[in-house]
Order: structure tokens, then C-alpha cells, then sequence
């Protein structure tokens, strides 16, 4: 999951939540009093707390004394993206969920997926990878994913900033942050 965080008047920045080590992981877990895997769904869901948590940790890496108090984006500031590999698992899942029913067309299993790409981190990947999965269908080939994955319903984009917007990645810095 990438976390899209667009301060108000500023450029967007992305945060990797799968950047995360344990300790961090952990430290995101017990500030918002929730499991990990509770803060995983909250992710693919847009939770506040679990996206507020998960980008103050990271940020934590360049600014080791920032408080989680004094990290308080506003709620439209904040939305969460499926990156590459999640969006080919979705796609994948979606071909070959739909294609198993032999009523419904490759046309109609392309035009349930035509909202994927709003919710990627990479729209044009998501797009292009659409229609090689149609291609591959159309041909006869198995859709990418035999296995159909379990794939979580795709998060509302609530961001304000606009999807075309150039921004710059998390850091790769390897300091834990402390809370």
C-alpha cells in the first residue's frame, strides 16, 4: 500500500507502507492500539489512524523528533494507493474471477476493472496492464493469476490533490523512529 499525503498548498509526498521494519510496524500497531494486520486493512480501507500512524513513522526517518501529536494532516490529506504488484494481484483476480463464469465477456470483466486505475499509485501501469490482461484473454491465454487471491475492495479516493500530479518518493533512510 502507498500512502498519498497532500499537505494543504503543498506537493504531494508518498510513503511505502511495506518500507516498514518490525520495530516500526510495531511502533504504528501499538500507537493506534490495533494489530498489525488490523492497521494492514485499516490501510485498504483509507483509516485515518492507520495511515496518519504509518506516514508519521516514515517520516520519522528524516525528523527523529517529530511527535505524533504534532503530526495531524487534515482528513482530505490523506488517501491510500495500491502499488504495482497489488494492482496486477486485483487485476489478475479479476480475470480470472469473472472469466471463470462462462456468461460474462472479457469486454465486460475490463469495463468492472475500468476504476482500478484510480485507485493505483501508477495509473498508467494499471491501464496497460488492464489491457495486456485483455489481450491475453482475447488470445485464448490464461489470465496471469491462476490463483485468484484474496483482494480487498479498493479504497475511495479522498485525496484533494489531482491524479496527474508529479511527486517524489519515501526515504530509504535506515533509522527507526522512536515514539
Amino acid at each position: 500500500m502507498i500512502i498519498s499525503y497532500t499537505p494543504a498548498g503543498g506537493d504531494p509526498e508518498r510513503y511505502d507502507a511495506r518500507t516498514l521494519r518490525t520495530s516500526e510496524a510495531s511502533i504504528v500497531a501499538r500507537t493506534i492500539d490495533k494489530t498489525w494486520p488490523q492497521v494492514r486493512e485499516g490501510l485498504a480501507e483509507d483509516d485515518l489512524d492507520a495511515m496518519r500512524a504509518v506516514v508519521w513513522v516514515l517520516r520519522k526517518r528524516q525528523d527523529p523528533t517529530l511527535r505524533y501529536g504534532d503530526f495531524d494532516p487534515g482528513v482530505d490529506e490523506l488517501t491510500t494507493l495500491y502499488d504495482k504488484d497489488e494492482i496486477e494481484d486485483w487485476v489478475d483476480a479479476g480475470f480470472a474471477l469473472g472469466l471463470a463464469d462462462p456468461d460474462v465477456t472479457v469486454d465486460q470483466v475490463v469495463v468492472a476493472l475500468s476504476g482500478a486505475p484510480k485507485s493505483a499509485a501508477d495509473p498508467d501501469h494499471a491501464r496497460a496492464y488492464i489491457e495486456k490482461c485483455r489481450a491475453e484473454a482475447e488470445a485464448g491465454k490464461a489470465p496471469a493469476g491462476e490463483a485468484v487471491p484474496e483482494m480487498a475492495d479498493a479504497p475511495e479516493q479522498t485525496s484533494s490533490s489531482p491524479s496527474t500530479s508529479r511527486i517524489s518518493g519515501p526515504s530509504t533512510s535506515d533509522s527507526s523512529p522512536t515514539s
